[in-house]
């Protein structure tokens, strides 16, 4: 038995106990991978998700230290975290723009899984717990901009009131219960709900819905924090108009994944119907995909019914999302007209696009498979070559260099931009340097594995008088050993004789058959 002589001090020691620590617990259940080269986001989407989850947890517990609460200090309590407090502005953008990115991600993640066709491997439970956690991240992200109770707050919560109350039956009960006795007390409901009851639900479908292995790849997890802090350098978040029942509101929509909601909820048509039983509908008809779904491939071209249904529903929410934003800019209609959306004009177009897109995704599905199919017949035809890039270890060492060199920049110029009061432009200068560190990571990734191949053979030189000495090696017929020379002539003489020499006849008009005694001394002259 090999003992070792190294013993490990100090933070490395530590390291070790806690992992031998956690090893004994249930983390052993999930297997962490970080990938040594590049890996597709794609297939980690849902990981990414949970990183954004982990962001928005921290920025919103700092943000908790100084909100209020309350009916009457909830909008200026934001307020004073968005002015006074050091780095309130930084932290507000964070969270505010993690939360649209965590929705953006998780519906992401949801259509790769859809068009993927993970679900077909015995994952019926992870896609049915995924899509309650989308919807209930949406209704997380709801509840947290609503607590700042500014005008386009006062417009979601009088929706949501509205559209729970039309629910038969539990519709009053779900309303006192969310919101509680109107307006004098639902701010600390909604704050109730979102610090504490809906993280405590996603937790929980979360232990269901991640799997045991998960991708953690570093220069992917900075770049998403540092698209997180560009948004928010390039969009800083404003505080909005406080509410004030004695002023009327102005222009508002909800966020961007309610205003499609939002877009049949103007058609003033039946709340329960616009607000409830469609989206319903919408969310059901997720969940029964797998059991829907019986082709027996994974590709999105072999499953063209299911990828045209999934193409046809992104094209109606994309629709509707913009019908949702969209409201005549002329100021002298009233504000009731500008907000009414024809509700035959929007259902005629919502009815006719449902076999259009669906006609059309599967016909374009059809041709794709068809050139697949083509491309694979050219494939085996033709060279089997496929054209890589490689980069040299002289491009590799340059491009770490320029890396550093931008990267040395950006914190200079953020720590300057963080000195003068420009909070957007420091939010921006930080996440172009988590970005620059993600691409830093990911060449010195790229290098250390071009590092480990085998490098190619050296070219054999050709020279020019390589023909002469060839030749020069050629022996010539006079110089060959007389055995050789004699048994090439025995050789050519077999060969020789072996083929027959034509006969010729004359055409002397005598026949030959008959006169036997014909010679050559019948010809001589007399």
């Amino acid at each position: 038995m090999a003992v070792s002589l190294h013993r490990r001090t100090g933070a490395v020691a530590f390291f070790y106990w806690l992992w031998d620590g956690l090893d004994r617990t249930i983390f052993t259940a999930i297997k962490f991978s970080f990938p040594a080269r590049f890996v597709s986001p794609f297939g980690f989407l849902g990981m990414l998700t949970f990183v954004t989850f982990v962001i928005l947890g921290i920025s919103g517990a700092l943000l908790m230290f100084y909100y209020q609460p309350m009916l009457d200090r909830a909008w200026d309590s934001v307020q004073f975290i968005n002015d006074d407090v050091p780095f309130g502005f930084h932290i507000r953008n964070i969270h505010y723009h993690g939360s649209n990115a965590m929705v953006l991600l998780a519906i992401l993640h949801m259509y790769y899984q859809f068009f993927s066709g993970r679900y077909k491997i015995r994952n019926e439970i992870l896609w049915a717990t995924g899509v309650i956690l989308g919807t209930v991240t949406i209704l997380e992200a709801f509840t947290g901009y609503d607590v700042i109770f500014s005008e386009r707050a006062e417009l979601a919560i009088s929706i949501a009131a509205s559209l729970t109350t039309s629910i038969p039956v539990a519709g009053p009960t779900i309303r006192d219960a969310m919101f509680g006795s109107g307006f004098s007390d639902f701010v600390l409901r909604f704050y109730a709900q979102h610090v504490f009851l809906l993280p405590l639900v996603m937790l929980g479908l979360m232990a269901v819905h991640f799997p045991r292995f998960l991708v953690f790849d570093v220069p992917m997890v900075m770049a998403i924090g540092g698209a997180i802090l560009i948004t928010g350098g390039v969009f800083p978040i404003d505080m909005g108009f406080k509410f004030e029942p004695t002023v009327p509101p102005g222009v508002t929509v909800p966020e961007w994944y309610l205003t499609g909601l939002y877009a049949f909820l103007r058609t003033q048509y039946d709340k329960f119907v616009t607000g409830v039983l469609w989206p319903g509908i919408f969310i059901a008809s997720f969940l029964l995909i797998p059991f829907i779904d019986r082709y027996k491939k994974f590709s999105w071209k072999d499953r063209p019914i299911i990828t045209a249904f999934g193409i046809t529903g992104i094209a109606q929410i994309m629709v509707t999302t913009y019908w949702g934003f969209y409201i005549p800019s002329d100021s002298k209609i009233p504000l009731v007209e500008r907000l009414v959306i024809d509700p035959v004009f929007l259902y005629t177009v919502m009815i006719l696009l449902v076999p259009l897109g669906f006609g059309f995704s599967y016909m374009m599905i059809k041709l794709a498979k068809e050139s697949e199919r083509k491309a694979k017949l050219a494939k085996e035809k033709g060279p089997k070559k496929v054209a890589t890039i490689n980069l040299s270890q002289k491009w590799i060492n340059w491009l770490i260099v320029a890396l550093l060199a931008f990267q040395v920049f950006l914190n200079i110029a953020a720590y300057n931009a963080a000195l003068t009061g420009m909070k957007n432009i420091s939010l921006f200068f930080i996440g172009l340097i988590l970005i620059v560190f993600a691409g830093f990571f990911h060449v010195y990734r790229y290098g250390l594995n071009q590092a480990k191949n085998a490098p190619p053979p050296p070219p054999v030189p050709i020279h020019e008088d390589k023909p002469k000495e060839l030749e020069s090696q050629i022996p010539s017929p006079s110089k060959l050993p007389e055995s050789q020379f004699s048994d090439t002539k025995k050789e050519t003489k077999e060969i020789i004789q072996q083929i027959p020499a034509p006969k010729v006849q004359a055409d002397l008009g005598v026949d030959t058959n008959k006169i036997s005694d014909f010679g050559s001394s019948d010809l001589k002259k007399p």
